[in-house]
C-alpha cells in the first residue's frame, strides 16, 4: 500500500492573528491540511483529508540550515549559513546554547558518542570542537585543509576524528591532542561526506567524482572502491550493524536522484536502488527497527520531500511533502520515534512516525 501525504501551507495570517500569536509566546500551533491516498480492497483509490496541528518553536537559525545531528535523545546540534552552531532541545522548543567561531557557512556537524562534545566544519577551512558543558568558545581548532571542509566522522571510541575537504584530502586527527596524525589525498576526490563504520577501523566516504570509497584508518589507505556511479554522490551512511551502507546521488527531473544500498561485507556490491525523487537526494539514514516495523531507510531531497523506503524490496512506503521548505539538506534520527530534517527555508522539522494506519510520517514541529 502506497501512502501519500502532502502538507499544504496556509496563506499568511491577518495582522490581528499575528498579534494574538505574539501574545501566545514563542510556541505556536499551526493548523495544516494533510491528505493521503490509499487503495481500497476493491482497487479504487481514495483520498482522505485531515486537519492537523504542528507547532512552531523559536527558530534555531536565522538562515538556511546545512546540517543537523542528534546529540542525545533530547538535544540536537545544527549549523548553517548563519555561521552558528546551535544546541537545541526539540522536546521543549528551547535553544540550549549558541556557539560562534566560524567565519563562513557551516557545512557539517558531528557528535562524539556518549558525551557532550561535537564538531563543526565550515567553508572557512576549519574544524572546531565544542563542549556543551563548557563556555561557548571552541575547545580546539583544527586547521589543515586548503579548501572548504565537507566531511566529518568521529571514531566509535571518540579518540579520533576524520575530516575531508574539497581539496581532495582526508586528515585523521587525535582528538585528545588536536594533532593531525595521518593525511591522504586522491586526485579529484572532492569529499561530500564521511561516516565511520560502527565498531570498525573503517571510514566510508562519498565524493563528487561519483565514487564511494572505504578507507582503513590505520594508515589512512583506501581499502575498497565501489563501482563508479553515473552521478555525484552527495552523502553516505552505514547501518548500525556495519553490514550495509547507503549513498545518494545528485540529479534533476528524476535523472539520478536515487539512493543506493551497498554490501559492506563480502561482495561489497550494489544491492538495490531507490528511485522516486525528482531532484538531488541530499541525505539518507537507516531507520531503527523501533521507527519502522520492516527494515527501512529514509531519504531527503531538494524536491522538499522525505521518503521512506522498504530496504529489502525498494518500494516507497511513504512520501512526506514539506511544501515551502526548499531543499531538504540533512536527516538525523532523533529518538526511537522521531526524525530531524534540516531545510533551506523553514529551519529544522521534527517528524514523527505513526503506525496507527501503517507506516506514515508527519511533521509535528518546526524550529
Amino acid at each position: 500500500m502506497l501512502l501519500l501525504r502532502c502538507h499544504l501551507k496556509h496563506t499568511p495570517l491577518s495582522q490581528a492573528s499575528c498579534g494574538l500569536c505574539a501574545i501566545m509566546g514563542k510556541l505556536q500551533s499551526k493548523l495544516k491540511h494533510s491528505s493521503y491516498k490509499y487503495s481500497r480492497p476493491d482497487g479504487i483509490m481514495e483520498e482522505r483529508i485531515q486537519t492537523k496541528a504542528s507547532q512552531e518553536y523559536s527558530p534555531a537559525h536565522v538562515d538556511a540550515v546545512s546540517a543537523v545531528a542528534a546529540l542525545n535523545s533530547d538535544l540536537c546540534v545544527s549549523g548553517g549559513k548563519d555561521k552558528t552552531v546551535v544546541a537545541y532541545n526539540w522536546k521543549t522548543g528551547n535553544v540550549v546554547k549558541r556557539f560562534k567561531g566560524h567565519e563562513r557557512e557551516i557545512t557539517k556537524v558531528a557528535c562524539s558518542p556518549r558525551s557532550g562534545q561535537f564538531f563543526s566544519a565550515s567553508r572557512d577551512r576549519r574544524v572546531l570542537m565544542w563542549d556543551l558543558h563548557e563556555a561557548s568558545q571552541p575547545r580546539q581548532q583544527l586547521c589543515g585543509h586548503a579548501l572548504a571542509v565537507t566531511g566529518l566522522a568521529v571514531s566509535p571510541d571518540a579518540s579520533h576524528l576524520c575530516t575531508g575537504s574539497r581539496d581532495n584530502a582526508l586528515l585523521l586527527w587525535d582528538v585528545g591532542t588536536g594533532r593531525c596524525v595521518e593525511r591522504a589525498s586522491v586526485s579529484r576526490n572532492l569529499v561530500t561526506h564521511l561516516c565511520w563504520v560502527p565498531s570498525e577501523p573503517y571510514i566510508l566516504q562519498s565524493s563528487e567524482d561519483k565514487t564511494i570509497r572505504l578507507w582503513d584508518s590505520r594508515g589512512l589507505q583506501v581499502a575498497h572502491m565501489f563501482p563508479t556511479k553515473q552521478h555525484i554522490q552527495t552523502y553516505c551512511e552505514v547501518s548500525m550493524d556495519g553490514h550495509k551502507c547507503i549513498s545518494c546521488s545528485n540529479g534533476f527531473g528524476g535523472e539520478g536522484c536515487e539512493a543506493t544500498l551497498w554490501d559492506l561485507r563480502q561482495t561489497r556490491s550494489r544491492i538495490r536502488e531507490y528511485k522516486g525523487h525528482f531532484q538531488t537526494v541530499a541525505s539518507c539514514v537507516f531507520l531503527p527497527r523501533t521507527l519502522a516495523l520492516v527494515p527501512a531507510i529514509a531519504t531527503s531531497s531538494h524536491d522538499s520531500k522525505v521518503k521512506i523506503w522498504n530496504q529489502d524490496t525498494g518500494a516507497c512506503l511513504f512520501t512526506l511533502s514539506l511544501d515551502g521548505s526548499g531543499p531538504l539538506t540533512s536527516l538525523a534520527v532523533g529518538d526511537p520515534i522521531s526524525l530531524l530534517c534540516a531545510s533551506f527555508n523553514r529551519g529544522i522539522h521534527l517528524l514523527r512516525v505513526d503506525h496507527s494506519r501503517g507506516l506514515e510520517l508527519e511533521e509535528v514541529a518546526a524550529f
